[in-house]
């Protein structure tokens, strides 16, 4: 079991700069691949983000590479979206993703395979 929380969303203007963070407690954090995700309203959640057990590899959506980095700190059971240029369309409730049993070098961008999830954090963007 692992408990996964967000923070850092908030209400930005459009080309704005925020940073999520999801701290993680529980099982070992090592153990895990992690994602983020996202809900606009209206919309079903997508893929935005996701970094390896070993976090030397990561993949993301195309509609925010170049602008979202995803990164873990291991120490801190912490994993984070520094997310830049942002725009309205990046308006969403950003929820945090852990996959157990995950190979180690491997990244996972599906939703169904992730075990745990955290309740969300708003992120607005204002044009």
């Amino acid at each position: 079991q692992v408990q996964l929380v967000e923070s850092g969303g908030g209400l930005v203007q459009a080309g704005g700069s925020l940073r999520l963070l999801c701290a993680a407690s529980g099982r070992t954090f090592s153990s895990f691949a992690m994602g983020w995700f996202r809900q606009a309203p209206g919309k079903e959640r997508e893929f935005v983000a996701t970094i390896t057990r070993s976090g030397g590899t990561t993949y993301y959506a195309d509609s925010v590479k170049g602008r979202f980095t995803i990164s873990r700190d291991t120490a801190k059971n912490t994993v984070y979206l520094q997310m830049n240029s942002l725009k309205p369309e990046d308006t969403a409730v950003y929820y945090c993703a852990a996959k157990a049993d995950a190979i180690y070098t491997f990244y996972y961008t599906r939703e169904e395979l992730y075990n745990y999830w955290g309740p969300g954090t708003q992120v607005t963007v204002s044009s």
